[in-house]
């Protein structure tokens, strides 16, 4: 589990903190620190979510895993731009969560992958309406040194995040 543990925190450390390449903004090294959630059925995962975020005042706050099912969910597909942001789908089924990643700073901004009972696969940006059905369990990580903001980017014409070493010294509790 511990070698799982190490490729993973790797290929984080890969993605947050650049390998040279194409990254515009980029933050790190930084502690990590790992939080393990479950939430029931009826609970919708998006608000609690932002809602545990907040009580904890975590400043760079991202899922690292999720396993579970919901009975409904809204996703905006890939196909969206800046004129043409409401490609959006209501889903009421039962559901797998086969993935769910993302940052939750202020305004969240994560993607979600969902099986149907024959296997067959959706995703998109998560818009709201992830209702529990049985269980979700979730690990939130949060980089202790960093900071994650939302901003709009002149080149994509969205809010998108901007990571910045954290303005102060005190770790959310």
């Amino acid at each position: 589990m511990f070698f799982f543990l190490q490729i993973a925190l790797l290929c984080l450390g890969g993605l947050l903190f650049g390998s040279g390449g194409n990254a515009l903004i980029q933050g790190g090294p930084s502690p990590l620190s790992a939080y393990a959630l479950r939430l029931g059925p009826g609970e919708e995962i998006l608000t609690s979510l932002v809602k545990f975020v907040q009580e904890k005042r975590l400043k760079a706050p991202f899922v690292f895993t999720c396993v579970g099912s919901v009975t409904k969910a809204t996703i905006r597909l890939a196909n969206s731009d800046v004129l043409n942001t409401n490609e959006i789908i209501y889903l009421k089924e039962k559901l797998e969560i086969v993935s769910l990643v993302g940052t939750l700073n202020e305004k969240a901004h994560l993607h979600i992958s969902l099986g149907d009972k024959d296997g067959t696969t959706i995703g998109g940006h998560v818009m709201g309406d992830l209702e529990v059905f049985t269980t979700a369990e979730i690990v939130i990580g949060e980089l202790s040194n960093l900071e994650f903001t939302r901003e709009k980017d002149e080149h994509t014409g969205f809010l998108e995040l901007f990571i910045r070493p954290r303005s102060e010294n005190i770790k959310g509790v």
